[in-house]
């Protein structure tokens, strides 16, 4: 078994949490969490990848084990958590690498690549939306109510998708067979959503959320010209980011290799073996 690091550095007076595994000198992945999870979900993925890899998942501000300032003491946008994120990998030195992109980790790397192309070697997406295709309406429509315009009358849509049903839900819908999925995954999520002022923070990133969509043509566009290699593992009964967000990326990126399988929003609860055999196959060819 690959041995997993747990360590914890200092990011501009910020303690951030993450995840490593593999050696120092292989070729890097860095593996971004969704809402509302942290890199809690990728701790059966990091073993068997971190043979081949050196193995990087941290924990975004606000997540996990990294710290939580209250918004007032950090601004929760998503330029922000990418901030952070590139200091971490300048921090250890990683140059160049691929990335795993799940949920809201899919608008933090996007922003990593865009800030400096020549460092991304490949992108795996699992959820992680770049186009307007991907989203899937009745879970979204409370969020941009809310984001267009909060306050009172849009609060409670918010509120609802930060309830203990709600993160069930993420965890468990489109699976052919629950059993597989363990609960310790959307009960270690909610423990994150249920911390105290968390939900002033969660109110800020989605407000901040439409600025990710006025990204899109500009990731878009460095598909289009970088021609940078890209897997998609995506859940095609996802709910969330539906199946045709990840179709689209073979608009801007013909070669994308796009596998739906029969999963939801956390397909690695479901089908961890699969994802990371598409994974090991794709990076094998793309990094050699």
């Amino acid at each position: 078994m690959v041995p997993v690091h747990h360590r914890t550095t200092q990011i501009d007076g910020l303690d951030v949490f993450f995840r490593e595994a593999g050696p120092p000198q292989a070729p890097a992945l860095v593996l971004l969490h969704g809402f509302p999870s942290s890199s809690f979900m990728f701790r059966d993925l990091i073993p068997l990848l971190g043979d081949r890899y050196h193995v990087v998942a941290p924990d975004m501000i606000g997540y996990g084990s990294s710290a939580a300032p209250p918004p007032e003491s950090f601004p929760y946008t998503f330029d922000a958590l990418a901030d952070v994120t590139a200091k971490l990998l300048a921090h250890l030195k990683i140059k160049k690498f691929a990335f795993y992109m799940h949920d809201y980790g899919a608008p933090v790397g996007l922003r990593l690549a865009l800030r400096d192309p020549q460092s991304i070697s490949a992108i795996i997406t699992q959820s992680g939306n770049a186009y307007m295709d991907g989203f899937g309406e009745k879970f979204w429509a409370p969020l941009f109510a809310y984001a267009k315009d909060p306050g009172p009358e849009t609060t409670p849509g918010l509120e609802k998708v930060l309830t203990p049903e709600t993160t069930r839900w993420q965890f468990y819908h489109g699976v052919p067979d629950p059993t597989l999925v363990s609960p310790d995954g959307w009960q270690h999520a909610q423990s994150i959503i249920d911390r105290p002022g968390n939900i002033d923070i969660q109110k800020q990133l989605v407000v901040d959320y439409k600025t990710n969509l006025d990204l899109y043509p500009k990731a878009q566009q460095y598909f289009r010209d970088s021609k940078v290699p890209l897997l998609a593992v995506w859940g095609r009964n996802d709910e969330i980011f539906i199946a045709p967000g990840a179709t689209a990326y073979q608009r801007d990126l013909p070669d994308a290799e796009i596998h739906l399988i029969d999963a939801g929003h956390f397909a690695l609860d479901s089908h961890l073996d699969v994802i990371a055999g598409y994974i090991r196959g794709f990076l094998g060819r793309t990094l050699a």
